[in-house]
């Protein structure tokens, strides 16, 4: 990619956005519909999937479907590895982002256009598979706009997770809309049109990133491509046998995703921790991940129940009466997104204004993890019986869902660029990915044993694991500090 005709300002120096480097809102507007179209769908797929066919939906056992909505959530963070390799070893960062963007759109055609379950497996598929791309290459790109010194990095992560989120507030709004009144294949339509106007919004702008994002930085050397080609086809063969067979399963989508996930965490340490050239500070650093990546995962698994047992929740217990007219289930994907847009640039500020005197990235962490297990046991607290349940108190619950999310989200993303090695820049940030993909395929795990009729025991115990996780981390902040090596 020729960038011969753009002059560029110093990242250092260039402070035309918001304070931050220019570029950094082609970054935010690309994700901003490309969160738009994920959430949008992702707003409506658990009730395209269990409700009943005269409804619309599929009818698919409800437990059986969610199982399936945390397995494709897994699988678009597990998909991050596969986006940061190509970036790392074949593509460069910026061409895997604009490839994967394409492919998401895709993915949303055939949700929209293709019947049934012919249309869920070729979309989510090619969704997952874009999405992952997306993700790991914007958050690099991101962190491509800044020095390793810089104090603007954690402001800038928060502006950019505050375009994440507007897309995520407007798409499940107007998919619901349109699910509701038209019906699902509209919704997801409105998907599709959505990531096509953000592929041509940062096509445009493209050029304008630093030179080096245009750069494979560990090219893959040629006459091993081959290898790695029959070895993708090995893989795609083996799958498509085992689903023919029934060994894999709708039901069983969610373990799949979780052993899967575990073993490539596990390569991946090992991948850094066994390179040699990984030494000094980079290999202490690498170390200090993976505290964190336990207390991510168990944040995320949480967390990512907003697209299952909260979407259940709202069908089952939630009063959606507004002013004589039923709001759609999927409005209740939106309430966090308004309060991250609200709170985003206040976490920025702060972290900005506190600088050296903010706490440090393990007790961001450990709070995130506490306040998640306080916000479901604030279920508890909620009337009983169908419908019952007033939304204030949904919204209420959501705003430590919000609280929780911005003290390890954007500060993830963050450090993940700050911890990673020289070599593995980008395979640090899918490695942050990982975390997420663990514990929303566990989310969807989770969702199996949620009965809406008596759900104490469920929100109890979820809620209380989250706590103690997050109080062990908080414990242990002086020693992951150290490993972290300078970094906070």
């Amino acid at each position: 990619m020729s960038t011969r005709h753009t002059a560029r300002v110093p990242q250092g120096t260039d402070r035309s956005f918001f304070g931050q480097p220019r570029v950094l809102a082609n970054l935010f507007g690309v994700e901003l519909w490309e969160r738009f179209s994920f959430y949008g769908m992702q707003g409506i797929l658990l009730i395209y999937l269990y409700f009943s066919v005269s409804d619309g939906g599929l009818g698919i056992d409800r437990g059986v479907a969610a199982g399936i909505v945390g397995a494709y959530g897994g699988s678009v963070y597990l998909s991050t590895i596969l986006g940061a390799w190509f970036a790392d070893r074949l593509f460069g960062a910026e061409r895997t982002l604009f490839y994967s963007a394409v492919m998401v759109m895709a993915g949303h055609v055939a949700l929209a256009l293709l019947p049934g379950l012919v249309g869920v497996g070729v979309g989510l598929v090619l969704v997952a598979l874009g999405s992952g791309g997306v993700k790991a290459n914007a958050t690099s790109l991101v962190g491509s706009l800044y020095g390793e010194h810089d104090e603007r990095r954690d402001a800038g992560f928060s502006i950019f997770y505050m375009g994440i989120n507007i897309g995520a507030l407007v798409g499940p709004l107007l998919t619901g809309v349109l699910q509701k009144e038209w019906g699902f294949h509209f919704g997801f339509g409105l998907a599709a049109l959505g990531m096509a106007f953000g592929l041509a919004q940062y096509a445009r702008g493209r050029s304008r990133l630093p030179e080096e994002t245009h750069h494979v930085p560990n090219p893959l050397p040629a006459g091993r491509l081959p290898r790695y080609a029959a070895a993708a086809v090995v893989v795609v063969a083996l799958l498509v046998v085992l689903s023919v067979t029934g060994v894999i399963t709708a039901g069983r989508l969610d373990d799949l995703v979780i052993g899967v996930t575990v073993v490539a965490a596990v390569a991946l340490f090992s991948l850094m921790l066994l390179d040699r050239s990984v030494v000094g500070a980079e290999r202490s650093r690498v170390f200090s991940m993976i505290p964190l990546f336990i207390c991510s995962a168990v944040f995320w698994s949480l967390y990512q129940q907003q697209f299952t047992v909260v979407t259940i929740y709202a069908d089952e217990r939630l009063d959606r009466n507004l002013f004589g007219w039923e709001m759609p289930i999927s409005w209740v994907q939106s309430i966090n997104p308004v309060f991250i847009i609200a709170l985003a640039g206040v976490f920025a500020a702060l972290w900005t204004k506190l600088g050296d005197r903010a706490p440090g990235t393990p007790v961001k962490f450990g709070l995130s993890a506490v306040v998640m297990g306080l916000a479901f046991l604030a279920f508890l607290a909620m009337p009983s019986g169908p419908s019952s349940a007033p939304l204030l108190g949904l919204v209420a619950i959501l705003l430590l869902f919000t609280v929780a999310e911005l003290l390890i989200s954007p500060v993830g993303l963050s450090v993940s660029t700050k911890l990673a090695p020289t070599k593995y820049r980008t395979q640090m940030v899918a490695l942050f990915f990982l975390s997420v993909a663990l514990g929303s395929a566990i989310s969807g795990t989770l969702a199996g044993y949620y009965e809406p009729e008596d759900d104490t025991g469920f929100f109890l115990i979820v809620g209380g694991v989250s706590i103690v996780v997050g109080l062990l981390v908080l414990a242990a902040r002086g020693p992951i500090q150290r490993l972290m090596a300078g970094v906070r």
